[in-house]
């Protein structure tokens, strides 16, 4: 397929990249002028001398041994964020030891460089362990730093999937740009029960209609085996993002765990990482892949498909890494000008599974080229142009090969054309107003209740939010402002036991509405949340000031987040700051952190 270049793309979208590359000038020429530098045509353990070569290797095979004294075998550092606890990291488990095979079938080496924190915002909901959940994407960066900064290594494979590993890996890999770095996915879950299903349980338990027992089995039937959550969360929204952004094998993102597509996929990722280094005449360095054009296709990406709302967070931090500078501003104007193409759950009822067999990655990616709206000169870990993600993988007489994937959907209520979108813009939107900048995920919110004008109830931690529902005090028009959650507070934790209740007072036909400076994430359910909120209550400004009964109006139509009588709420004393308990659950070894962390709108990030 020969699809037309850049002249024919959406202009609206040249104007915002060139917009992005004038405003990272300065920084993305020094991350270039590093990583160059960093480069060298050795392999990378040719600077180590003969001591520091010799811990490296003293418990690899002879084999391994003689190849990593010569010159000539590329070797390849594993960063595994494998774990047994959680579901989407234990296919993992067995990876080391197949990516060595691997590896010597394609004339190379693998080694463990070291592994990542994983941990999940599903089992911390509500925990005190939540509130560690966004600088774990930090921590992960560091450590990802750490396992490649031995010098050993001429390639990297990333082995993560879910919340925050992927974003940190990125952020980790990007200070080793000079490496050619594949992320290898290891698949979402097979399908349990339907996710409209879950979601009808998981509201009649907050209605009290059903006990505990049978809200665990519902969701052990949901979430019943090794790989990621099937609905399109954040962890599938990263599989995506690292696809568009050609960071990983076409198709690979949705392929289940445990199959033979799955290994021949990963067998595939250890060919292309060797084949991609300084040894050979096809280098293909990670700096020269993640550029501008390749951080306004993720966010692209992210709108087409309605995805997570933390990446609002995660893709301005990843960019940071590479020298580039993207904003919240850049999201909103590109979500105008890209259409929805996608209902997974929560902004549809089909999961990722369903989602892979309508036509999945390469449909649309395919569909976003051929109307300009995708960036296709770009590199990626198979060369030039996003042509090859058009792609899907197939298994012939046992040998990987990559045909056409389907040109019409297999279901157009899952997966669509331009022409028959489901909305004209993005899943994503930003609010401003005098209660400061936020984002909205509109992709699952129905356009009757895109405006909500009604009287704040202020709480000050999501449980009391809980026990008011409990109290019978909520039913009533009425927005739910939940603050003191943002970064430097708290940490911004998710918020996502308010999701069943709140929707429950919408169902029963009250305007109800949410602003936090806390998350909601990629499960951001069907009542319009102004998330991220910044800045956030502990830095002052009207939402520390605001109390029960002031009007607000979100009014996701017109990109409006405000508080009336601005004049009266500005003239108030500062509210009183909570109790904000930080200790316990190793929350007190982060207390530097928090005072460091950046706004949410620059990436909620303590490295930059």
């Amino acid at each position: 397929m020969d699809f037309l270049k850049y002249s024919i793309m959406n202009k609206r979208i040249i104007e915002i990249t060139d917009r992005i590359i004038e405003r990272s000038k300065h920084t993305r020429a020094e991350y270039l002028s590093q990583m160059k530098t960093l480069a060298n045509n050795k392999v990378s353990r040719s600077a180590l001398s003969c001591g520091n070569l010799a811990h490296a290797m003293a418990a690899c095979s002879d084999g391994e041994k003689e190849g990593l004294k010569g010159e000539i075998k590329a070797n390849i550092g594993l960063i595994t964020s494998y774990n047994d606890m959680l579901s989407a990291h234990k296919p993992y488990e067995h990876y080391p030891a197949l990516i060595k095979t691997y590896a010597t079938k394609h004339n190379a080496i693998a080694q463990v460089a070291g592994a990542v924190p994983a941990m999940c915002d599903g089992v911390t909901q509500g925990e005190a362990g939540m509130d560690l959940s966004l600088f774990s994407r930090d921590v992960i960066a560091l450590s990802t730093a750490i396992g490649l900064s031995h010098n050993m290594f001429d390639a990297a494979l990333c082995l993560g999937i879910c919340d925050k590993i992927v974003p940190g890996e990125l952020i980790g890999a990007l200070k080793f740009g000079y490496l050619p770095i594949v992320f290898v996915p290891g698949g979402p879950m097979k399908t349990g029960i339907s996710n409209e299903d879950k979601a009808l349980v998981r509201q009649e338990y907050a209605s009290g209609m059903i006990d505990r027992k049978a809200l665990l089995d519902s969701e052990s039937k949901a979430y019943h085996s090794a790989g990621t959550c099937t609905f399109y969360g954040t962890a599938n929204s990263n599989q995506m993002l690292m696809e568009i952004m050609g960071l990983q094998l076409p198709g690979s993102s949705f392929v289940n765990p445990d199959t033979p597509l799955r290994d021949a996929l990963t067998d595939y990722a250890v060919k292309v990482a060797a084949e991609g280094t300084k040894l050979g005449e096809n280098y293909k360095p990670l700096y020269d892949i993640v550029s501008e054009k390749t951080m306004v296709n993720a966010i692209i990406g992210l709108l087409a498909t309605g995805g997570s709302t933390n990446h609002t967070l995660h893709l301005i931090a990843m960019a940071k890494s590479a020298g580039i500078q993207i904003n919240w501003d850049d999201f909103s104007q590109l979500s105008a000008e890209i259409p929805s193409l996608v209902k997974m759950y929560p902004n549809g009822s089909a999961d990722v599974n369903y989602f892979q067999a309508c036509g999945g990655m390469s449909f649309l990616i395919r569909e976003l080229l051929k109307n300009g709206l995708l960036h296709e000169d770009v590199n990626t870990i198979l060369g030039k142009g996003l042509q090859s993600y058009t792609k899907e993988p197939f298994l012939k007489e046992g040998e990987l090969i990559w045909r056409e994937g389907p040109t019409s959907s297999g279901d157009e209520k899952v997966l669509t054309t331009l022409e028959k979108a489901f909305s004209a813009t993005g899943g994503l939107k930003m609010l401003k107003g005098n209660l400061g900048n936020s984002v909205i995920k509109i992709s699952a919110v129905a356009k009757k209740n895109w405006i909500v004008e009604a009287p704040a109830v202020i709480f000050e931690d999501q449980n009391e939010v809980l026990e008011a529902f409990n109290r019978k005090e909520l039913n009533k028009d009425f927005i739910a402002v939940v603050r003191y959650q943002g970064p430097k507070a708290k940490g911004m934790p998710e918020l996502h036991r308010l999701t069943p209740i709140l929707s429950i007072l919408q169902n029963n036909g009250h305007k109800v509405a949410l602003v936090t400076d806390g998350r909601m994430s990629g499960a951001s359910g069907k009542v319009p949340a102004a998330i991220h909120l910044s800045p956030e209550a502990i830095d002052g400004g009207i939402l520390s000031k605001i109390k029960d009964g002031d009007l607000l109006r979100l009014d996701a139509e017109n990109g409006e987040l405000i508080c009336f009588n601005e004049a009266e709420i500005n003239a108030r004393e500062t509210g009183v700051i909570p109790d904000i308990n930080q200790v316990g659950c190793g929350r007190e070894l982060f207390s530097n952190i928090r005072a460091l962390v950046e706004p949410s709108e620059n990436g909620a990030s303590f490295l930059f």
